[in-house]
């Protein structure tokens, strides 16, 4: 079990990095960086992207008989992943919305 706890904490790790990047892009178009602001969702989404990666492995062990009971640190990965895939999808509509406001 230790080995899917850590995975588990390296998926909050990178998921957690990337909201955080992509509500950060959302502060920079606010403020008028938009180059900034894109660089901050494209950073977001290699998190995010590293996070999903393991995600896989852990369908993947669930597949193969090897994952056991679903905890509730999980459980909060996924909810971690859907919210971050949201907020990222809401993040570029925010900075769309910003440099069209701008321009």
């Amino acid at each position: 079990m230790a080995d899917i706890e850590l995975l588990a904490f390296k998926m909050i790790s990178a998921i957690g990095a990337a909201r955080s990047m992509y509500i950060e892009g959302v502060q920079k178009a606010k403020v008028k960086q938009f180059e900034e602001a894109h660089k901050m969702i494209e950073d977001g989404m290699e998190l995010f992207n590293e996070g999903h990666r393991q995600h896989l492995g852990l369908i993947k062990m669930e597949a193969d008989g090897h994952l056991g009971s679903i905890s509730l640190l999980l459980i909060h990965v996924e909810d971690l992943l859907m919210s971050a895939e949201t907020l990222k999808i809401m993040a570029e509509e925010f900075i769309a919305i910003y440099e069209g406001i701008v321009e």
